[in-house]
């Protein structure tokens, strides 16, 4: 069965004013969809047609005759994750089980915020940043270009996406802003308490 565009989990405006719906219709259904329509085409007929979109990602990284395949399936898959990331309403005080392990491991959510965004500022060029649980610690990481943690055997909690498209339309080069918006408005908490649960 080929692998699908998921539909977003929240109508195409739903974010604003922080990500406007013009954004989201480029970055979801142009940017996002041709990862998947790529990764279909490059999977026809190898014995990764039908496989999950995290297996796909673990067994092609870090093979480089399978490189295009693992780039347009993490791609995918790291879309995927970031708009689960969001929510409308989202954002500001952590709570539940992560906000407890925020508040002993980051010292609170201020500096776990400071890190988070010096994080996603700092990723030269495009990438991501995370919010990941590595052994029963956790750990804010950033990653290049279609890079994830869920490669290298890291259980990912929440991401902002920094490539261009993710907030160019309505942040210009204002990456920094960008960041601030979502980690003060946007990210789903309830998202990185299910994910730390799971781990």
């Amino acid at each position: 069965m080929p692998f699908s565009l998921p539909d977003l989990p929240y109508s195409i405006d739903a974010l604003l004013p922080f990500i406007s719906a013009e954004t989201l219709a480029l970055h979801h259904g142009q940017h996002h969809a041709g990862y998947v329509a790529n990764l279909n085409r490059l999977v026809a007929g190898t014995e990764l047609a039908g496989k999950a979109l995290e297996e796909v990602v673990r067994v092609t990284a870090g093979k480089p005759d399978r490189s295009a395949i693992h780039q347009n399936a993490s791609q995918a898959w790291n879309h995927e994750f970031y708009w689960r990331s969001l929510a409308h309403g989202g954002g500001g005080m952590p709570h539940g089980d992560v906000a407890t392990r925020i508040a002993a491991e980051f010292g609170g959510h201020e500096r776990f915020a400071e890190h988070f965004a010096q994080a996603a500022v700092s990723q030269f060029g495009s990438g991501w940043a995370w919010l990941c649980l590595r052994g029963d610690r956790l750990e804010i990481v950033k990653t290049p270009n279609e890079e994830s943690p869920l490669a290298k055997g890291v259980q990912p909690l929440l991401t902002i996406d920094v490539w261009e498209h993710a907030y160019y339309l309505d942040y210009r080069n204002r990456r920094l802003e960008y960041v601030h918006a979502v980690i003060d408005y946007l990210l789903d908490w309830e998202f990185a308490n299910a994910n730390l649960a799971r781990a």
